[in-house]
């Protein structure tokens, strides 16, 4: 009886020592154990030893083993994503001609669209404006009506003609503002317009103090992003801040 074949002997990859665990598997049991050995030592009660130094070495060594685990798994992840960034990329390059919006450029479908709207835009201005003079003309109407509706209801003298003119020029005065509201609402929709706000600072100083008056959070935590990047970049002392320094492990 012959003796059975070794694993690597077999031809079959997928038997052999380790392949069926997948690319993060092994690492990932490393860093299990690690990050067990972590926890023991990270237990919330302190270090308590008279051989610091050997303590030291111990954290300094684990350590070392978890950033190099670390180093491995990233290592693995890029190997991995490679070649699906890779085809993402020749899509994205495919692609951006003709839809790209991006500081490189823009796509042609991007390109089209706003040159078209600007000729649009121009278009529904000048359509908007000539209904919004109908409307204004329709309106000054409307107002002229009213004010004989007025003068007939003071010059009512009781006869039933002088009543039946009042009914006709109420009638009239609610036809008309009936169509005020229809022309000012056919001059302000279905024209791809729509009001928009911008804002230009114009005194830096008052802004300032109607925003510490009236967004005092915002202003300090926006002063504090500030400041904390100017520290950051080696900045100058700044009144008002406070710089300590403490040791740490690196």
């Amino acid at each position: 009886m012959s003796a059975a074949p070794a694993l690597s002997e077999t031809g079959n990859d997928r038997i052999a020592m380790g392949a069926n665990l997948g690319p993060f598997d092994m690492v990932g049991e490393e860093i299990e154990l690690l990050y067990a050995e972590a926890k023991n030592w990270a237990d919330g009660k302190g270090i308590e030893s008279d051989d610091l130094e050997a303590v030291k070495e111990a954290l300094d060594t684990l350590d070392t083993a978890l950033l190099k685990a670390g180093q491995e798994v990233e290592a693995i992840r890029k190997k991995l994503v490679e070649p699906f960034d890779k085809a993402k990329d020749a899509i994205q390059a495919q692609a951006h001609p003709l839809i790209g919006n991006t500081k490189a450029g823009k796509g042609k479908v991007v390109l089209a669209r706003e040159a078209l709207n600007k000729i649009r835009t121009g278009i529904n201005q000048k359509i908007a404006d000539k209904k919004a003079a109908e409307a204004a003309r329709i309106k000054a109407e409307a107002e002229a009506e009213v004010e004989a509706f007025k003068a007939a209801r003071e010059a009512n003298d009781g006869s039933l003609e002088a009543a039946e003119q009042l009914g006709q020029f109420e009638a009239s005065v609610k036809q008309a503002q009936k169509a005020v509201k229809s022309a000012e609402k056919a001059a302000s929709t279905g024209l791809g317009l729509k009001p928009v706000r911008t804002l230009a600072v114009t005194d830096s100083r008052a802004l300032a103090s109607w925003l510490w008056t009236h967004r005092r959070e915002d202003v300090e935590a926006a002063h504090a992003d500030l400041a904390q990047r100017i520290f950051r970049a080696s900045g100058p002392a700044m009144d008002g801040t406070k710089i300590t320094t403490e040791m740490k492990a690196v």
